[in-house]
């Protein structure tokens, strides 16, 4: 059988993976590039930047740029209708057709989740948040990932921009901080390079970046566990929103998924680095609900990344035998079980 190659990309509102597998489920190539968002970056733009992290993969494999893959899987943030993933799909074949002979677009929690398994729930914090959960027949239901206007509940841009509006609330007599907010005051002028609130309108409005909004929010976790309570709290309730993601999601959890007495939720994004932060009130909102089942919380390992399910998406769409070990690509942080009420850190 001559070789063949599948790719999956996994695209971010911040930035994205390209990586390729050979047909014995090895990766021989990989590269990172900009955001992948069609509402952010427009559907042309995002096809571009496919097709040069595909050619730096395709270096890095050793592999003829002239190499079509057998089929391309692509889980972007965004990918959420039929409508505009078939426009992408559109635009890739018109604009770059030698890039893979079948092509299978969707949003980038559901190529997530096939990293760990066939079901499970995926919960994204990183520049936005999302959740989805995938029951073992297919079937996927959607919680958040309707962007900052719409949402965005615990993701970066929202712990972001709750602190800015904090202090901005407090300064205007509006709504008083419980909290002193000098610190958090001090990080965001750091941060935006600004000296005063009305300096702020220019990163609002006419040079508005949703991603590097969002980066404010290391400054902040960082802060955090410096021990200033006002970037603490907004942690906290950024955790307890995301506890609340899940909790919606649980009345469509099928039988089957959960025949083990677990179900998987794997966490991705830069925002569960600041777990610590995040625990008190994730926890809290469990404690608010009766769960049947145990919850376990996965993250990938060091190295593994969620485009890897990308691939398996694109092995399984041309109905290929993909080889695979699931266990091998993630580990268990934390395991709630409401039975008990006992919390365990993993």
């Amino acid at each position: 059988m001559d070789e063949i190659y599948f790719a999956g990309v996994e695209g971010g509102a911040t930035q994205s993976t390209l990586l390729i597998s050979n047909k014995n489920g090895t990766i021989v190539g990989r590269a990172r590039g900009d955001s992948c968002n069609i509402w952010l970056d427009g559907i042309p733009e995002v096809a571009r930047r496919i097709a040069e992290m595909a050619d730096q993969a395709k270096l890095e494999a050793n592999i003829p740029l002239s190499i079509k893959f057998k089929c391309i899987g692509l889980s972007l943030s965004g990918c959420e209708q039929d409508s505009t993933n078939a426009a992408l799909e559109k635009e890739i074949k018109n604009s770059f057709p030698n890039l893979a002979e079948n092509y299978v677009v969707c949003s980038d929690t559901l190529g997530s989740i096939l990293t760990i398994g066939s079901g499970g729930i995926v919960i994204i914090a990183g520049t936005g948040s999302n959740a989805v959960l995938r029951n073992p027949d297919g079937d996927t239901i959607q919680c958040g990932g309707w962007g900052h206007q719409l949402g965005d509940e615990g993701g970066a841009w929202w712990i972001a921009h709750k602190g800015i509006k904090t202090v901005f609330d407090h300064e205007d007599n509006l709504q008083k901080s419980t909290y002193n907010v000098e610190k958090t005051w001090e990080v965001i002028k750091n941060h935006f390079n600004i000296e005063n609130r009305t300096d702020m309108l220019e990163h609002c409005y006419a040079k508005f970046q949703k991603s590097f909004f969002a980066k404010l929010c290391h400054k902040m976790s960082v802060a955090a566990f410096d021990g200033d309570e006002l970037c603490e709290s907004i942690f906290k309730d950024a955790g307890r929103l995301l506890a609340r993601m899940i909790v919606a999601l649980l009345p469509k959890v099928s039988s089957e998924l959960v025949l083990s007495g677990h179900l998987p939720i794997l966490c991705v994004g830069s925002v569960w680095i600041s777990w610590e932060l995040l625990k008190q009130g994730f926890t809290d909102e469990l404690h608010l609900h009766k769960i049947p089942f145990e919850l376990r919380l996965l993250k990938l390992k060091t190295g593994v990344s969620p485009a890897l399910g990308s691939v398996y998406m694109a092995a399984d769409f041309v109905k290929f035998s993909l080889q695979r070990e699931y266990e091998k690509n993630y580990e268990i942080f934390f395991s709630y079980n409401e039975n008990d009420k006992d919390v365990k850190e993993l």
